[in-house]
C-alpha cells in the first residue's frame, strides 16, 4: 500500500470513527520574527477556531531543533494532522517519515523543505522566485536605464524564501548590466536586523551616496534599513529606493510617508487553503495537488497605501 493510499484510507477511518470529536491539528511555527508571520499564526488561530479545530501551537524561536522536537510531540499526542512553517529547507527527512509512519498528514505552509514530496499531503505557499522576480522587474522599469548599485537584505540562511526571492530578483536584473546587486547579507528577517546590516552597507557605500536602492527579502528588514537610512540623514523613497517583499501595515505607511517604493504581497492566510485541502481529504480521500499557490500582487505609492494599511492593520500584523 502506497503512502497516499494509506493516508486515504486511515483519514476516511478516523472520520467515520471519530465524527464527534474536534479535530486536532498541531501547528509548528517558525516564530514570530517579522509582523507578517505574527499574521500568519494570527490568522491560523482564527480559521481553527472558525472551523471548530482544536490547534495545539508550538513556536520554534527559528530554530529547527524545536520545530523537530514540536513534531514529534505532536506524534505523540496523535494528532489528526499537522501544520509546518520550516525554518531551513534541508533536514526534515526523518521527522517527516516519523510522521508518514504514524499515518498524520502534514501540510507546509509558505515555505518548502528538501524532501520527497511523499512526506507530506500538500504545501500551500507563493510562487517565491516570482515574487523575488516582480521586485527586480519593477527596479529595472523604474530606473529606466540609469546605473542602479544595489544592496541586498537576505531573509535567513538556508530557508527558501532567502534562496528563491533572491534567484528571482537575481533573474529580473540579470540582462540589464545597469543594475547590479554590490551587496548582498543577511537581515535573518527581521527589523533589527535590517537596520544593523543596512548601518554597515551604508558606511561601506559611500555613507549610502553609492547605493542607488536596497532590495529587501520582507518588509520588516526594510523598515529597519529606513531607519537606519533616515538616521544616516538621507531619505528613503528618494535618495535610495526601497522595494521589498510580504506587503505588511508597517510597509504601507511607509509608501504613504514617501519612504518605501513598493512590495510584493505574500498574503499571511495559508491556513485557509491548507484547512480546505484537509476537509477535502478527510471527507472523501481527495488528493490535493502538491502546491497550493497563493496570489501575490505588486503595491507602489500609487496604490493608496494608507488606505491599505488601515484594511490590515487589524488582521494581527
Amino acid at each position: 500500500m502506497t503512502y497516499k493510499t494509506l493516508l486515504a484510507t486511515t483519514a476516511l477511518v478516523a472520520l467515520s470513527a471519530g465524527g464527534a470529536h474536534a479535530q486536532v491539528i498541531g501547528f509548528s511555527q517558525i516564530g514570530s520574527e517579522s509582523g507578517w508571520r505574527a499574521a500568519e499564526t494570527t490568522l491560523t488561530r482564527m480559521q481553527a477556531e472558525e472551523r471548530g479545530y482544536d490547534l495545539r501551537f508550538s513556536d520554534a524561536q527559528q530554530r529547527q531543533e524545536n520545530q523537530i522536537a514540536a513534531i514529534r510531540s505532536f506524534i505523540a499526542q496523535d494528532v489528526d494532522a499537522i501544520l509546518l512553517a520550516p525554518v531551513v529547507a534541508t533536514g526534515w527527512d526523518a521527522v517527516l517519515q516519523e510522521a508518514a509512519e504514524a499515518e498524520i498528514p502534514v501540510i507546509l505552509l509558505d515555505r518548502m523543505v528538501d524532501s520527497s514530496d511523499d512526506l507530506y499531503l500538500t504545501a500551500v505557499g507563493s510562487d517565491l522566485v516570482h515574487e523575488g522576480y516582480v521586485a527586480g522587474e519593477w527596479l529595472v522599469d523604474t530606473v529606466a536605464g540609469e546605473d542602479c548599485r544595489v544592496v541586498e537584505l537576505q531573509g535567513t540562511t538556508g530557508s527558501s524564501p532567502a534562496i528563491d526571492r533572491k534567484n528571482g530578483f537575481e533573474q529580473a536584473i540579470a540582462d540589464h548590466a545597469n543594475v547590479e546587486i554590490v551587496r548582498s547579507q543577511t537581515g535573518d528577517f527581521t527589523r533589527s536586523g535590517g537596520k544593523s546590516v543596512m548601518e554597515g552597507f551604508l558606511q561601506a557605500e559611500g555613507g549610502g551616496a553609492d547605493i542607488c536602492a536596497v532590495y529587501a527579502h520582507n518588509d520588516d528588514m526594510a523598515v529597519g534599513a529606513i531607519q537606519a537610512i533616515k538616521e544616516a540623514g538621507l531619505n528613503p523613497g528618494t535618495d535610495i529606493l526601497v522595494v521589498s517583499i510580504d506587503a505588511v501595515p508597517d510597509i504601507f505607511l511607509a509608501m504613504a510617508a514617501g519612504e518605501a517604493n513598493a512590495t510584493v504581497e505574500l498574503t499571511p492566510n495559508m491556513a485557509g487553503p491548507a484547512f480546505d485541502a484537509l476537509e477535502a481529504y478527510w471527507a472523501d480521500g481527495t488528493m490535493p495537488p502538491k502546491f497550493i499557490q497563493t496570489e501575490s500582487a505588486l503595491y507602489t505609492q500609487d496604490d493608496d497605501p494608507q488606505g491599505e494599511y488601515d484594511r490590515r492593520k487589524d488582521l494581527g500584523y
